[in-house]
Formats: structure tokens, C-alpha cells, sequence
């Protein structure tokens, strides 16, 4: 399972990165704006500096909703660096840029995804990624690991290349249950990741080690 920061924030990536586990980075207008990066000028560079940070795959998610809009965008996002994806919205205009970018040869991340047929569409269409927005569905009431179950079954009917990009994860059990599911990838918070460290037998266990230590070396 890879794991990826779900952020703009470059300190949390710095931290994530140096774990030593960070697979890439997923942001969106939102988080950027959260960061106070507004202007297309200083969220391209806001881009770059994500990506001489981290090793892996740089989501960078498109403004236009029109398919020429996404196609001009799209185009430019991925001529700033190796490591992004275009990261494009579902809807029908989205998935006809996901088809002409995957017959480009760029890597697109389809998202806001909340249904199997829109996680199917975008296979069809050739995305690199697919992002099932977990913790978004599980706040009206409706099971998004169930979402994820489904089209994990569905990609392996069809042997789809596509990879379940679980997003919108909230918690650390979000994380080991999609793990259990068998999504390719999961983006979350710094804390998401960070949480899975901690449990109190570990720490109580710890505790004792160093406490006997001191003990046999008094």
C-alpha cells in the first residue's frame, strides 16, 4: 500500500518524507488556499517546492471544469516536473480529458469520485489514479469502505491498471481497513500516518526497557 500526504503544507511533507514511508503528495485549491498559496503564479511554484521535496507522485488538481480549460491546464501542470499527475474532476468533460491525457502519455488522477460507476468510467478512460472520497460518504451515513470494496472487486473482474486512490481518510483505522480492502494507495493527514506509531503497550513497554536499563547501569 503506498502512502501519500494529503496537504500543502510543507512541513508536514518534510516530516512525512523523513519518516523514511512517503510515496507522494495529493493537494487540492482548498489546501492551498488553507496555506495562503492563491494565484496561479505561487501555486505552480507552490508545486515545484512539493516536488523537490518528496520521491513519488505530485497530484496537482486542475481549476477549469470546460475540457479545453483542463486540457490547457493539465498541459502545464505536467510540464513542471516528472512527478506530477493531473489530478482532473469527475465529470463527463473530466473524463474526456483523462482519455486525451492518457493517450499522451500523462498520468491523471481522476477525482471526487462517490460511486462504482464513476470509478469505472474513469478505468475505462485510462486514469492513473482514482480517488473514492471515503471520509465525505461516511459523513452522510453511507459506507465508504463499502465503495472502495466495490470497486476493488470490479478493477480485479477486469484486470483494470487503475489504482484505488483512497482519499478524504480521516483516521488511522481508515487507513488499516482500506488496507484490509485492498486500496492501492491511501491519502491523508499527517496524523492519519503518525497515529498508526502509537499504541500504549509500545510506549509502556518501552518505559520498562529504560527503566530497567538505568537500574543494571546505577
Amino acid at each position: 500500500m503506498k502512502f501519500f500526504i494529503d496537504t500543502a503544507n510543507l512541513s508536514d511533507i518534510k516530516e512525512a518524507q523523513n519518516m523514511g514511508i512517503l510515496d507522494g503528495v495529493t493537494t487540492n485549491p482548498s489546501l492551498m488556499a488553507k496555506e495562503g498559496i492563491v494565484g496561479t503564479e505561487y501555486i505552480l511554484k507552490h508545486y515545484q517546492d512539493i516536488c523537490s521535496i518528496v520521491d513519488g507522485d505530485v497530484s496537482a488538481e486542475v481549476i477549469a471544469t470546460d475540457f479545453n480549460g483542463m486540457i490547457n491546464e493539465g498541459t502545464q501542470l505536467a510540464a513542471l516536473h516528472p512527478q506530477i499527475v493531473v489530478k482532473l474532476p469527475m465529470i463527463e468533460d473530466g473524463i474526456k480529458a483523462c482519455k486525451y491525457f492518457s493517450e499522451k502519455g500523462i498520468r491523471t488522477n481522476v477525482t471526487l469520485v462517490f460511486s462504482a460507476g464513476q470509478a469505472l468510467l474513469a478505468a475505462k478512460a485510462g486514469a492513473t489514479y482514482v480517488s473514492p472520497f471515503l471520509g465525505r460518504l461516511d459523513d452522510i451515513a453511507t459506507d465508504g469502505l463499502q465503495l472502495i470494496a466495490e470497486i476493488r472487486l470490479i478493477y480485479n473482474n477486469y484486470n483494470f491498471k487503475t489504482q484505488i486512490l483512497a482519499a478524504s481518510i480521516r483516521h488511522t483505522m481508515h487507513v488499516i481497513n482500506c488496507a484490509k480492502i485492498g486500496a492501492d494507495v491511501m491519502t491523508g493527514p499527517l496524523s492519519s500516518i503518525t497515529g498508526l506509531l502509537k499504541h500504549p503497550l509500545t510506549e509502556s513497554g518501552l518505559a520498562k526497557f529504560m527503566e530497567d536499563y538505568k537500574k543494571g547501569n546505577q
